[in-house]
């Protein structure tokens, strides 16, 4: 493979991935194949990485993990899952944190209702992640966090979050939920929508609840989260006096910082990236 200049800050040489259209994609959810040749691939050298299972109230979460190989103590991200799953991108996300000097956990957040990694298209996916509730999501994150407290690899007291889409509305609940958080990133996250039964409330409704400051990472050329709705969270933050606020990246697409998707926008990735750093630094996470 042949190695590319890293994201600004992470200090890495990664590879790239040269994948022919068409190909089987080992690793990521079936729905997104093929991927594409810009997909990073993020080496594990120094590494701890791999699945790992977590005690949850009712039964055992699985949860891909990634920590440097040698230490303890180190601060903790969760990374929340897009509606994909917890599939080879994610996971990836968690070695890049973890080569930064963070322990970076994923937990599967759609296990007890079904694998949609193995699912055809997002059609068939969205009715299935629509039957998750959230207060499974914030529970099955609690439990992360303090499985990963308990163990002693990572430190409890400098805990984060951050979310990429389905993940990113996910980060502001439950920036609204632990008070042990110090900080989140939400990446394109939706703010509004309607309410049901097992999903009650959008970012928009728990901004005076808020127990961290988030940083929310948007795009300014989102088919799907309209830019009204994301200046009427700032103007809402603002309101409320937030130390929590939203960039947008102009021109940018929904999903920029997904390389192996066509939506893939290397320059806001990496400034997405180097600004996550920052916020985290500046809160209390490093």
């Amino acid at each position: 493979m042949a190695p590319f200049a890293s994201p600004p800050g992470t200090g890495l040489r990664l590879g790239r991935r040269e994948l022919l259209l068409g190909s089987v994609a080992a690793g990521f959810a079936l729905a997104v194949r093929p991927v594409a040749a810009s997909t990073v691939t993020t080496p594990d050298r120094g590494l701890t990485a791999g699945w790992v299972s977590v005690p949850a109230a009712d039964g055992a979460v699985k949860a891909y993990r990634a920590r440097p190989a040698k230490g303890s103590g180190f601060p903790v991200v969760l990374v929340v899952q897009e509606i994909f799953g917890v599939h080879a991108y994610i996971q990836d996300v968690c070695r890049r944190l973890a080569q930064l000097g963070y322990l970076a956990i994923a937990p599967s957040l759609f296990d007890r209702q079904g694998d949609v990694t193995v699912l055809p298209d997002i059609a068939a996916i969205l009715p299935l992640v629509a039957t998750v509730p959230d207060a499974q999501v914030m529970a099955d994150l609690d439990a992360t966090a303090a499985w990963v407290a308990a163990s002693g690899e990572g430190d409890g007291s400098r805990l984060g979050i951050t979310g990429f889409c389905w993940g990113g509305r996910i980060t502001w609940l439950y920036a609204a939920h632990n008070p042990k958080l110090k900080a989140g990133v939400a990446w394109y996250g939706r703010l509004v929508g309607t309410a049901s039964e097992r999903q009650p409330l959008f970012p928009i409704d728990v901004i005076a609840k808020l127990k961290a400051p988030v940083l929310g990472l948007y795009a300014g050329n989102d088919d799907g989260i309209p830019m009204e709705s994301v200046q009427r969270m700032q103007a809402a933050l603002k309101a409320a006096g937030s130390p929590s606020r939203i960039e947008v990246f102009p021109g940018a697409p929904h999903g920029f910082h997904a390389d192996y998707r066509p939506t893939y926008r290397e320059a806001a990735a990496a400034a997405g990236w180097t600004r996550m750093q920052a916020w985290f630094r500046a809160n209390g996470v490093v």
